[in-house]
């Protein structure tokens, strides 16, 4: 049986709930649990068992150096209408573009098509629905600048994804330290 599978660094406890705690409780936003809060490196979408156990040869063998990102800025995606509220990684570090280059490597040479847009890294806070971006102005605005964290990463994680009326509910399928 197929699984929804992505790939993703997670964050410590304390930025989770950092993060979570930030919620305006806006009507028609709806903030993620702290517990889905994660950066998605690759979305792979349903993935068969023997697919799976590819990647998971070809994602055993990606390194780089630890290293510390730092977690600071919210935004939107989506213009008048944002779909996403987003916390930011500022301009990142290099190895995370690194980690990014090499993860894309490693899915590729386990038979997936190549994803070929842009690496935009961000940690999903919020979907929203019809809900105009002058309603969620002051909140981006008070925090477009806020550092929030320096996470260290240290590894990535494969990831499953069960999707259900109450959300998603991921599971740690593997995981790789570096």
């Amino acid at each position: 049986m197929p699984k929804r599978l992505f790939i993703g660094l997670e964050l410590p406890s304390a930025t989770r709930l950092m993060l979570a705690a930030l919620d305006p409780k806006i009507s028609g936003l709806r903030w993620l649990p702290e517990d889905q809060l994660h950066l998605t490196m690759s979305f792979l979408g349903q993935v068969e068992a023997e697919q799976e156990a590819k990647l998971r040869t070809a994602l055993a063998g990606v390194r780089v150096p630890p290293f510390f990102l730092p977690i600071q800025g919210v935004g939107a995606f989506g213009g008048a209408r944002p779909a996403i509220v987003w916390a930011g990684v500022g301009k990142g570090h290099p190895h995370l573009f690194a980690l990014h280059k090499r993860i894309q490597d490693a899915v590729f040479q386990s038979g997936f098509e190549p994803d070929l847009r842009p690496f935009h890294p961000h940690i999903t806070l919020a979907r929203a629905k019809d809900l105009p971006r002058q309603t969620l102005r002051p909140f981006l605005h008070r925090h477009e600048k806020t550092e929030f964290d320096l996470c260290p990463v240290t590894g990535f994680v494969l990831f499953s994804s069960a999707l259900s009326p109450e959300g998603a509910t991921h599971t740690v399928e593997f995981r790789r330290e570096f």
